[in-house]
């Protein structure tokens, strides 16, 4: 009989990560794909990217809409309940022999508890990381825990995992799926893509993306508007936006972004959602990546293209060399979008190293899921760490 495996997409983002893993389960002989979809995936206001998963050809066997119209610290909370409830009639359905998330959001530390009050056994990919600006870094720790199979990206973030208490036999480096996603995708070229977003991509531009700094209160407003008063220093070069997650204080970046952009519609396009091939063909081709997104961490760097990151967001990531951190302000950001395109820098970028890359992560992965024993695995104990001379 084949293993029952339900993958959780909430986002854009993991979507866009999770396709070659959703592949590869599907093409496994002995495992059976399950697709629960739910979050920003089923909401207009974010681009009803649930019509990407349909494109590819993965109808979701659930769907779970949770998201309220609000951004406050209490909408969230309650679509938190919602998810819950939703979740766990989801999987009463599906009956899944495990399920699999990735990363660290509120909408997936949900599923994650759904499952474990269901006595579902939980695979986690990119745990022991740390956003130290986010509220996410507490959720991401806290799925840690509550999982029973661990697909760290890097090294280090496998030995996070073991030092939270997880057994090092469950623990495994197989690198980014973000990073092997970029290699695996048909990317468009210049022109096919500019003439898909109806844009002219003639002029050097950057990809920019900005979310909420969740660990700090209000600051939003204040650190967009420094990046768009940095942005407007630079008439010669046009500006892509993607806007902002469903997090708190999401709208009032969206808000800001839409308003520069239709004041400046020549040389900028602000999109709710690009969908995966886009949005890393024009990583590919970016003059450098600005804001606050893992992407630019992560996936960037594989490009030789300088990322800008801005603010306390992925504070605590390891980094390439191609990344320059800078403060919310708009001098700082000024100063570093001089380095990034400073003929120095850009001499630097080609021997440029990614961290996060590793060959062969979603059959790692999928081959892990198939081959595990997950009988009894929910009956875990505390990994102790015994230091020498203690």
């Amino acid at each position: 009989m084949k293993r029952k495996i339900c993958v959780y997409s909430s986002t854009r983002a993991d979507y866009g990560l999770l396709k070659g893993l959703v592949r590869a389960i599907k093409a496994s002989p002995n495992l059976q794909l399950q697709l629960l979809a739910s979050g920003m995936h089923l909401s207009p206001e974010f681009g009803m990217t649930v019509q990407e998963l349909l494109a590819d050809g993965f109808k979701p066997d659930e769907t779970v809409e949770i998201l309220l119209s609000g951004d406050t610290p209490t909408a969230i909370c309650k679509s938190m309940g919602l998810a819950l409830m939703g979740y766990g009639e989801a999987l009463d359905r599906l009956k899944p022999d495990m399920v699999v998330v990735l990363g660290d959001r509120f909408e997936t530390f949900c599923m994650a508890g759904a499952a474990q009050v269901s006595r579902i056994p939980l695979a986690h990919i990119h745990g022991g990381e740390t956003t130290e600006g986010a509220m996410d870094d507490a959720f991401r720790h806290s799925i840690t825990k509550l999982s029973h199979l661990h697909f760290a990206s890097c090294e280090p973030y496998r030995r996070r995992i073991i030092q939270l208490g997880e057994s090092p036999d469950r623990a495994f480096n197989v690198g980014a799926l973000g990073v092997e996603a970029l290699h695996q995708t048909k990317l468009m070229d210049r022109k096919a893509l500019g003439e898909s977003l109806e844009f002219s991509l003639s002029t050097p531009y950057f990809l920019l993306t900005f979310h909420p700094v969740t660990l700090e209160k209000s600051t939003a407003r204040k650190q967009c508007q420094a990046i768009l008063d940095a942005m407007a220093t630079l008439p010669d070069i046009n500006l892509i936006f993607t806007k902002a997650n469903a997090d708190t204080d999401g709208r009032v970046i969206n808000h800001m972004m839409g308003n520069f952009a239709q004041k400046f519609p020549q040389r900028c396009l602000a999109l709710s959602s690009m969908g995966s091939t886009k949005y890393l063909s024009a990583m590919k081709y970016a003059s450098a990546v600005i804001g606050n997104s893992s992407s630019g961490i992560i996936e960037a760097p594989s490009f030789k293209v300088p990322t800008i990151n801005i603010g306390d967001r992925q504070k605590g990531r390891i980094q390439a060399d191609s990344i320059l951190n800078c403060p919310p302000e708009t001098r700082a950001i000024q100063k570093a979008m001089d380095q990034a395109l400073s003929q120095p820098f850009q001499e630097g970028l080609k021997t440029v190293t990614n961290p996060y890359a590793k060959s062969g992560t979603s059959s790692t992965i999928a081959d892990l899921l198939e081959k595990t024993d997950i009988s009894g695995m929910q009956k875990k104990k505390f990994h102790d760490i015994i230091e020498s001379g203690r």
